[in-house]
């Protein structure tokens, strides 16, 4: 008998390492563990993340009943979740696909020592990106720290071997019969409240794609982006069928998929991006401190109606449209000289598609620490792009109800003066370096 662990894959179709478990024959068991060094880090016990899984996991357990086995669902630390498994199981082996996240490769090195200690077989394997790791790489064997080049030799590197599906169902008699159904921990008793939230359904329209490159940077278009982060984020949806979509429609949305493998790969060769600037230089930057300016930027309480309306949506929905998400970034770090890392932060705790890699990337090339060649330069001007991308202001009056009146705020710093306060700071930061 062997073990399939579910993490950011949860779907049993084109599933790379469930698809390898099954096809090594004899039978196979699922199971999920929610990841207590994971969820107690977590500030807000209504996290609609945590619901999403849980309802991905209701759904997904009834999907393998139909086909006569279960999913196991435990609440723990995972090493010590598979302590006790592995001593009631004597499992031949634990299949789960690869993690690249600094605290995800750690948890899983100490899974497989354990394995190996009791002679358990532990395999993994790439399903969450189309190359991984050294697989993209530059002439000389190493790292692309520069996206363009990266892209070019990523979509070079397409081919029907790299995007075609794992045909699991062909293997799903091997499952593990199980006549008793196990129970799953409710929500609450991990710690979590449910909520009435509805999650964007898992839907993509050729339609869609086909006019992205036109759609995508206009936050009041409701069918302007596919809202797929969540789905991509916990592995409801297959990278290869998306990226096969994006290759028949849209060559703008398959950049897109490129970026999101370009900072996934960043952070896997360079892991202390986590938490410092990829370029070491712009640690040297004086950062201001106040915590009112950024209580204000997170209350959507700016004066700048495209970053108040951007935090508004993201406080109440959990998701901001993309263009929104680099000008209220550009905002904290450039006009307020915020850490970016702070306003990291908060995207990773309100955002339902939060993603380690693509969060910590974007925030840095806004905040112009990250991987390009004169960053600091770029400072968006919020309302340039208010009038560029919301002419008419549909999308500031949904989230600004107030827009016009006395109770909407002034400015919290001259556009013109911020840029310069910026520039100069960034300039003083870098001099002893050049």
């Amino acid at each position: 008998m062997n073990f399939f662990w579910f993490r950011r894959d949860l779907r049993i179709d084109d599933n790379a390492g469930l698809y390898h478990a099954l096809r090594e024959g004899g039978s196979v068991l699922p199971v999920f563990i929610f990841d207590t060094d994971i969820l107690d880090k977590l500030e807000d016990k209504d996290d609609r993340r945590v619901q999403f899984i849980y309802e991905t996991l209701t759904e997904l357990k009834s999907e393998l009943r139909r086909l006569g086995t279960d999913l196991l669902v435990f609440h723990g630390r995972p090493l010590e979740v598979w302590k006790k498994l592995l001593a009631t199981h004597s499992p031949q082996g634990v299949y789960t696909n690869h993690d690249y996240e600094p605290y995800a490769i750690k948890r899983d090195a100490a899974v497989e020592k354990l394995c190996k200690s009791l002679g358990v077989g532990f395999h993994s394997y790439k399903d969450q990106v189309i190359f991984e790791k050294d697989e993209i790489v530059t002439e000389a064997r190493k790292p692309y720290t520069v996206y363009t080049p990266y892209k070019k030799k990523w979509q070079a590197g397409l081919s029907d071997f790299y995007l075609q599906s794992y045909p699991n169902s062909r293997y799903f008699k091997n499952f593990a019969k199980v006549k008793k159904q196990e129970t799953m921990p409710s929500l609450q008793k991990i710690g979590f409240k449910h909520t009435d939230f509805d999650f964007p359904p898992l839907k993509l329209e050729a339609k869609l794609l086909k006019n992205y490159d036109k759609t995508r940077d206009f936050p009041a278009l409701e069918k302007g982006t596919s809202h797929l982060g969540i789905h991509l984020r916990f592995g409801t949806v297959s990278i290869r069928e998306l990226a096969r979509e994006a290759v028949k429609f849209s060559p703008v949305w398959l950049s897109e998929l490129a970026w999101r493998e370009f900072f996934m790969q960043i952070l896997y060769h360079f892991p202390k991006v986590e938490k410092q600037s990829f370029r070491p230089e712009y640690e040297n930057v004086s950062w201001r401190n106040s915590k009112a300016d950024f209580e204000r930027w997170c209350e959507g309480m700016t004066g700048y109606p495209l970053v108040d309306a951007g935090m508004r949506e993201l406080n109440e929905t959990g998701y901001m449209h993309n263009r929104v998400r680099m000008v209220t970034a550009s905002f904290l770090t450039k006009h307020l000289l915020l850490h970016w890392y702070d306003g990291e932060r908060y995207f990773a705790r309100k955002l339902l598609d939060f993603e380690l890699a693509s969060n910590n990337g974007n925030w840095q090339w806004s905040a112009g620490t990250g991987c390009d060649a004169a960053p600091y330069f770029r400072i968006f001007n919020p309302q340039t792009q208010l009038e560029r991308f919301d002419k008419k202001g549909d999308y500031i009056r949904k989230w600004i109800p107030e827009l016009g009146t006395s109770r909407y705020p002034k400015p919290i710093v001259d556009h013109v003066f911020a840029r310069q306060r910026a520039l100069k700071a960034f300039q003083s930061a870098l001099k002893p370096m050049e």
